[in-house]
């Protein structure tokens, strides 16, 4: 049985009351009239439909329910326009720079109405407690927020796995509806620690939320085989029929991670059913969201890129439902189903101008009508940094003394602002240690645990990542509990983690021994109390002092915090070491053949 579906169960009070207003026996306490519907079941448009609502649910839904408005009843008069199910966001990060207060105004403005997060990053910095206070902080928001329980694939011992009883009190609150995507190449390598996770979720009814980013045929079988149901990584139509043939549920990733949907809508002229494609964020950054650029934005895009209109609508909607195991509940109007909706122009113009979740409404006419609740989060989830003393410059030195000419030494190399690659790289010896050279574009990186080993570090070096000055330094770093330190200098890079630990989290670029500029991250170590418009100018300052610096990603903070992640190739960075996650092995910083 699936427990998620308890959490939208109908009372008998309620099945009663619903069956009472179908039936013209008692008032809607909602009534939209008038609408062309786009019926997500059938492929059509009907004009000229109506819907009643009955709390959170709809009763009715036919040509005429005027014989259902009461005194009390809440009337919307839709002629013109067109009625769509409230969108529905299968994939996404919500602990990452912003939280559900600051996300929430600018979801509902977007029509989505529900929106599903992995809560994978709190668990490394707070374990358990940290993620059901994360939980805690969707509850009674305007939009219906659910989440998958981390996996935790990690390169970090420390940070890999969750605890069986930690996972078993997560699997059974309803607002969980799967395990979060576990990385393929861990899956296969580590299958003992691996797979009583994944067993564990399917016995509770849950879903398993894939990650097949390179895969090939053979190990992408093998991966399915475990029960693995989505994919949020195809990047072009052939990976995408890839996995549609073989039985997933295909998320097209279109957020401020990467944007994918203009390759892979090549895939309309295969022929092939696309009811198992899904439309996905994978994560919209303040910048994004302040411009408009979430659900409904993508929405539009997909009919820009070729597909139909109610195709597009269908990929956000019913499909989403249909993976999630809950279109029983949710993903289309009609009876019994929660009401959620959404009045825009015409199919083809996905701009929302009146949105209703849970049979309310929350935002019409430009304007939120329902307003975010701010969580209070505990004090155990403000004080996730925990160094126990202040970092000096010698923490980060890198001894060679054994060494009397150029060391050759492991480099991370920038290949693009996410993906890296294994250099092998001389170094002069000096003093009997190991510098960055920004000269020729080498710099120092270190990881620094501040939650399960505080102050155990590891440093190595980078090259491609831009920085001429300075040190720039994160909280937020990837599946893991680390601090992520890039610097040209050891006393910048002191500075930096330093500040972090300061502010109990956050970014921080320093140089010549002072603070540039910082964004306080005290929400887990990884999340802003700002609003957005302010936390959006921030990262922008910050931006800006980076590229001044010589740092041209596009995002440079993502690049940073992404060099501990243990699924995009290839060499990447931990408090223990370098790890290459070809195999997942842990590689030696000095070449000694």
């Amino acid at each position: 049985m699936n427990q998620t579906a308890t959490a939208f169960s109908r009372s008998k009070d309620e099945m009663q009351a619903l069956m009472q207003v179908a039936l013209g026996e008692a008032p809607a306490d909602l009534a939209v009239l008038d609408a062309d519907l786009v019926n997500v079941y059938t492929g059509e448009v009907q004009p000229r439909m109506s819907a009643a609502v009955k709390g959170r649910w709809i009763a009715r839904v036919s040509a005429d329910v005027r014989e259902l408005v009461g005194p009390a009843t809440r009337v919307i008069d839709a002629r013109g326009r067109t009625l769509v199910p409230g969108l529905i966001d299968g994939h996404t990060h919500l602990a990452w720079i912003y939280g559900a207060a600051e996300f929430v105004p600018f979801a509902a403005a977007a029509g989505a109405t529900t929106v599903i997060t992995e809560a994978m990053e709190p668990y490394p910095v707070g374990g358990l407690a940290a993620v059901l206070d994360f939980l805690e902080s969707f509850r009674d928001q305007p939009i219906r927020i659910l989440a998958t329980a981390p996996a935790m694939a990690s390169i970090s011992a420390a940070a890999r796995g969750i605890d069986p009883g930690d996972l078993s009190v997560l699997l059974a609150r309803e607002e969980i509806v799967g395990l979060g995507e576990s990385y393929w190449q861990a899956v296969l390598q580590e299958p003992d620690s691996f797979l009583p996770a994944l067993a564990a979720a399917q016995r509770a009814g849950k879903l398993l939320e894939g990650h097949t980013a390179g895969a090939s045929e053979k190990k992408l079988n093998a991966y399915l085989a475990t029960g693995v149901s989505s994919c949020h990584e195809p990047i072009d139509a052939d990976q995408v029929l890839a996995r549609l043939r073989l039985g997933m549920h295909v998320m097209v990733r279109e957020g401020s991670i990467r944007r994918d949907l203009e390759a892979i809508a090549r895939i309309r002229d295969t022929g092939a059913d696309l009811r198992r494609l899904v439309l996905a964020s994978d994560g919209a950054s303040p910048q994004d969201l302040v411009q408009g650029k979430y659900m409904d934005f993508v929405v539009r895009k997909a009919v820009a890129c070729g597909f139909a209109p109610i195709q597009a609508i269908q990929m956000a909607t019913l499909n989403v439902a249909e993976h999630f195991r809950l279109d029983g509940v949710m993903g289309g109007i009609a009876p019994g189903r929660l009401a959620d909706m959404v009045l825009i122009p015409e199919p083809a113009d996905f701009t929302p101008q009146t949105v209703v979740c849970n049979g309310r409404v929350i935002f019409a006419e430009g304007r939120l009508l329902a307003p975010p609740r701010r969580h209070a989060f505990t004090p155990q989830s403000l004080q996730t940094v925990k160094l126990p003393r202040r970092l000096t410059p010698s923490d980060f030195a890198v001894s060679a003394e054994t060494f009397s000419a150029p060391a050759r030494v492991r480099v991370i190399e920038m290949v693009t602002d996410l993906v890296t690659a294994e250099r092998q790289v001389e170094v002069p010896v000096s003093n009997g240690g190991l510098r960055a050279d920004p000269a020729i574009g080498l710099c120092k990186i270190a990881a620094v645990d501040r939650a399960h080993a505080p102050g155990k570090l590891f440093t190595g070096f980078i090259r491609g990542f831009g920085l001429t000055r300075g040190a720039v330094a994160c909280s937020a770093a990837w599946d893991t509990s680390d601090i992520i330190a890039v610097g040209a200098t050891d006393e910048d890079m002191a500075c930096a983690v330093n500040r972090i630990a300061d502010l109990q989290g956050g970014a921080v670029l320093c140089a010549g021994g002072r603070v540039l500029a910082e964004l306080a991250l005290p929400v887990f170590g990884i999340a802003s109390h700002l609003p957005m418009a302010e936390l959006t100018q921030r990262l922008d300052a910050l931006k800006q002092e980076l590229a001044a610096l010589g740092v041209a990603f596009p995002d440079p903070l993502l690049s940073l915090i992404a060099l501990t992640g243990a699924a995009i190739p290839y060499l990447r960075i931990c408090e223990e070491g370098l790890v290459n996650l070809k195999d997942g092995r842990r590689v030696a910083l000095f070449v000694t053949r």
